[in-house]
Parts: structure tokens; C-alpha cells; sequence
């Protein structure tokens, strides 16, 4: 029994260290490691190859690590987290066209049928904080089905219950564990190369957006014409399907930072915020940002609802196409940014989201051409400015990919709460250009943060520019490339020239020492 037992666990994890030792010997031309070998010699990376998740679940030979075979980042497992994105996140918002139909069905009051939302916010929020940072701890294939599977399994309880306090409970853990898009998105920039990782994460972010409007459409056409149960039948039925893609195109990757624990991932991430620039820099621009967008889409039921254009539900919910033509957008956008300096796509698109918002200020209330211009501008940028600060944090560090994302996150939650009280409130007390006003001063913020610090400064700089106005990476690489070689042209000089000083000691030395002798062998004879 125990020669079976021994076989089983050899079975669901084979060691990587006989490989890395094999890699480890094998050295390039000249004698110098490369990178993919100095990484083989290191300890801290080599892993276990798991053949089991959960200790029981296959998983297919395809998609194990190996570190001599690494799983390729394909089109297709990059257009797999995007679908699946869409609908993990559409959870939270299956519920806010059915209302309605909750307060009907539960006999509660609007105002508490209006928690429903509010609590699948709250969930959402609290995993954002306590289980997206766990990807920088445990193995995300695992991590990821795990979720999928309770996110579903807990829908089923929103579709079947008959009591609106346990509708709410259910909604909240639902909520909670619809975190699986934030941690596919530091998951794809680890598995997509350095070139591609832009366009890698813009599918991703389009995924979520989508999933935020396509939920709204469907939830409202199918509670239009039958039960709102209907939605979460459907809603139960994409989760498990995503969750067999997940387990049918999702490569493993190895858990990192074995060496620490939950709760120090959870307290670095305030460490994080309070010690690396950049971050800060980029939540000081995520906030605004998202209160902005936030504020915007709000609002915009009001001001179409409103003189003069006096708009139905119908037609102001058609607005939403023109939000998902700009997301579509977003992955020609990210090809765009894989060829820039992070900073420089940032501060493109928080220009061009000041233009955007001073035409809101200007005619957003007096030319309903001028609304779908900001519409489609607002959505691109916004979705820009999102990419680009993600490439650039996740620079920081590899190995804290999901805390980064964690702390940009939370920046965007408190934007979208800002956004939606201050704005809501600064359009009902001084109207559509106020509220217009309020964004784009928001916006003038962002471009002053954007420019407080330049792209090439030290890592630990806070504010200051330096480096150069070069906004491409390609040509950045080069620089750095031409300034290696003459750092080593000068290096070999400078041996070349040490040596023969050293050469020319040592024939100093030897006449000396010649010198001597000879003086010696005179004294000697004239003695």
C-alpha cells in the first residue's frame, strides 16, 4: 500500500529539478549564460510539475508547466480569457435592468430591491481585496476553476430561491467570487512575451467591458419577455462553460513566493502604494479616471431623458452600442501601445480624453451628435489609459503582478463610487454642464499627475523628468543597446590598458632586479 501510495504522488507532481540540473550544465557560446539558463540555476525556480489539480482532476498533458517545454500564450487561449471575462463579470450586472421584477416577485419596496446591486458591488470589492492578491501565492489554474465553480454553483441559488434575504446573501458570494477577470489579467501579461503583452491584456479589459454592457442588453430583452429567473439559468449555464474552456485551454503556472504568507501578500499591498512611485502615479490617475467614465454614463440617462431631447428608455439604451463599437476597439488600441512607452500611450489618452470632455462641456446638452462623439471617445481612451497603466505597473515586479493589479483596482472602485455621488449629485443641483465641467476638471488632474513624473526617471523618484522625450520602445531599446556596447568597448579599453601598465611594471621590476644582480657580480669582482 504504501509502494501505491508513493506511485500516486509521484503521479500528480514529477520533479523539475533533474531537468534544471540538465539545463543548469548547458552553457551559450563564450562561456555566458543566458537568461532562460541563469533562471534554471536559480532555486527559488524550480517547481514541481503538477499532473493533478485539487489532487484528483487531470490535467491535460498540454497544459502542464514544463520548463523545458513552457506552454505557448496562443490567440486562442488569449480570445478564451477574454470570453470568459465577459461572462464571469457580467455577474454583477445581470440584476440592475430586474429591479423591477426582484420587488415584485420578493413583494419588498424599490429601495430594497435596490440593495441587490449595491451587495454583489460589495462582494465584488471585498474579493477584490482578499482573493485576487492570492495569485501571487498559490497556482492560478487551480485558483481560477475553483472560483468559476463556486461563482456558478452559488448562481444556481439566485435562480431557484423563493426568499429575498437569502437572494441577497447568495448575491454577495456571487459577487465575491466573480474575480476571476482580475486575475487573468496579470496571469496574461506572465504568459504573453514582452511584445505582445499590451495587446494581450486590451483583449482581456475588453472582455470586462463587454460583459458589462452585453448583461445590461440581454438582462433587460429576456426580462422583457419572461421570467427573470430565465437570466440566471442562462447565467449558470455560460459560468460552466467557461469554466470546461478554462479547463481545456488554460496553461498551469507555477505558485510564486512561496516564502510568504496570506497575510503578508494582503499587507504589501499598502506597502506597495506607499513606496513605489509609478503606482502611486497610476492610481492618482486610475481614480479620476473612473470617476469620470463613471460619471459620464450615469448621468447620461438624465441628460437623454431630459430637455431637449426627451428620449425613451429604448433609445438611451441603444447609446450603449456606440460604448460597445469603442470596446471593440480596445484590442487595436493595445497593438498600438505594445509599440509605445507605457507613459507616453497614457498621457496620449488622457489628452485626447480632455478634448473629449470639453466638447461634453460645450455641446454635450445642446447636439446629440456631440453626445456620441464623446460616447465612442470616452469608451476608447478610458480603455487606453486602463491598458497603458497596466503595462507599466506590471514592470514593477513580476512576482507581485496580482497585488499591483489589486491596488489599481481599488483605485478604480473609489473613483466609480466618486463618480457616481458626486456627479449624480452635481448634475440634479446645476445641470448637465456643471456635471460635464466636473469631469473635465477631474481630467486636467489626471494630466497633472500624468506630468509630475516622466517616464524615464529612477524606479524610486517621485517627481522630476529625465531620459529624453523618445516614445518608442524599439528605438529606447537600441539606445540602451548601443550604450551596453560602448560600456563594454570602454571596460575592454580599460583592461586592455590596465594590462599593459601592469606589463610594463613588471619590465620595470625585471631591469631593477637585472640591475641589482649585475651591481652585486661588479662588487664582487672589485672585492
Amino acid at each position: 500500500m504504501s509502494a501505491a501510495h508513493s506511485t500516486a504522488e509521484q503521479d500528480q507532481t514529477v520533479s523539475s529539478s533533474a531537468s534544471s540540473s540538465s539545463s543548469s550544465s548547458t552553457v551559450a557560446h563564450d562561456g555566458v549564460l543566458t537568461a532562460e539558463h541563469k533562471s534554471a540555476l536559480e532555486p527559488a525556480e524550480q517547481h514541481d510539475i503538477f499532473t493533478k489539480d485539487f489532487g484528483f482532476l487531470h490535467i491535460p498533458r498540454y497544459l502542464r508547466h514544463d520548463p523545458e517545454r513552457p506552454a505557448q500564450f496562443s490567440l486562442i487561449t488569449n480570445v478564451t480569457m477574454g470570453f470568459s471575462a465577459t461572462f464571469i463579470i457580467a455577474n454583477l450586472y445581470w440584476c440592475q435592468p430586474l429591479l423591477i421584477q426582484f420587488s415584485e416577485t420578493f413583494n419588498v419596496s424599490y429601495d430594497d430591491a435596490s440593495h441587490i446591486p449595491t451587495l454583489t458591488q460589495a462582494g465584488y470589492f471585498v474579493g477584490i481585496v482578499t482573493l485576487t492578491s492570492l495569485g501571487d501565492l498559490v497556482r492560478r489554474r487551480p485558483l481560477i476553476l475553483l472560483l468559476v465553480f463556486l461563482s456558478a454553483s452559488f448562481t444556481i441559488g439566485l435562480a431557484i430561491t423563493p426568499n429575498m434575504r437569502v437572494f441577497e446573501v447568495f448575491s454577495f458570494l456571487v459577487g465575491l467570487f466573480s474575480v476571476v477577470p482580475q486575475i487573468l489579467m496579470p496571469l496574461a501579461a506572465d504568459l504573453a512575451p514582452p511584445e505582445r503583452r499590451a495587446s494581450a491584456l486590451s483583449i482581456v479589459l475588453a472582455g470586462i467591458l463587454l460583459g458589462v454592457l452585453v448583461a445590461r442588453v440581454l438582462s433587460g430583452i429576456i426580462g422583457q419577455f419572461a421570467s427573470w429567473r430565465v437570466v440566471y439559468y442562462l447565467a449558470i449555464a455560460l459560468q460552466y462553460l467557461v469554466w470546461l474552456l478554462f479547463y481545456l485551454t488554460l496553461p498551469d503556472y507555477p505558485a510564486r513566493n512561496k516564502d510568504q504568507t496570506y497575510f503578508g501578500i494582503l499587507t504589501s499591498m499598502a506597502k506597495f502604494w506607499y513606496t513605489e512611485p509609478l503606482l502611486f502615479q497610476a492610481t492618482m490617475i486610475n481614480l479620476p479616471s473612473s470617476a469620470c467614465f463613471t460619471n459620464f454614463w450615469v448621468t447620461l440617462t438624465f441628460l437623454l431623458g431630459g430637455a431637449p431631447y426627451e428620449y425613451s428608455t429604448l433609445v438611451i439604451g441603444l447609446f450603449g452600442l456606440v460604448g460597445i463599437f469603442g470596446v471593440l476597439m480596445t484590442p487595436l488600441v493595445g497593438r498600438a501601445i505594445d509599440g509605445l512607452i507605457p507613459w507616453f500611450a497614457a498621457l496620449i489618452s488622457v489628452c485626447s480624453l480632455l478634448v473629449f470632455q470639453a466638447i461634453q462641456v460645450g455641446a454635450g446638452g445642446i447636439n446629440v451628435a456631440a453626445v456620441i462623439i464623446v460616447c465612442f471617445g470616452i469608451d476608447v481612451f478610458r480603455q487606453m489609459l486602463q491598458v497603458s497603466l497596466a503595462s507599466a505597473v506590471f514592470e514593477l515586479d513580476s512576482r507581485a503582478r496580482a497585488r499591483l493589479n489589486a491596488v489599481l483596482l481599488i483605485s478604480m472602485f473609489i473613483g466609480q463610487v466618486m463618480g457616481t455621488i458626486v456627479g449624480s449629485y452635481v448634475f440634479n443641483k446645476y445641470g448637465w454642464r456643471a456635471s460635464a465641467a466636473c469631469s473635465l476638471a477631474w481630467t486636467g488632474f489626471m494630466l497633472i499627475a500624468s506630468l509630475a513624473r516622466g517616464p524615464h526617471v529612477p524606479r524610486y523618484t517621485w517627481f522630476g523628468y529625465q531620459g529624453g522625450c523618445e516614445v518608442r520602445k524599439s528605438k529606447l531599446a537600441a539606445r540602451g543597446s548601443a550604450r551596453d556596447a560602448e560600456a563594454a568597448a570602454a571596460d575592454a579599453k580599460d583592461a586592455e590598458s590596465t594590462a599593459r601598465v601592469d606589463d610594463s611594471l613588471d619590465d620595470s621590476r625585471t631591469t631593477v632586479q637585472v640591475e641589482a644582480v649585475d651591481s652585486e657580480k661588479k662588487a664582487s669582482i672589485d672585492a
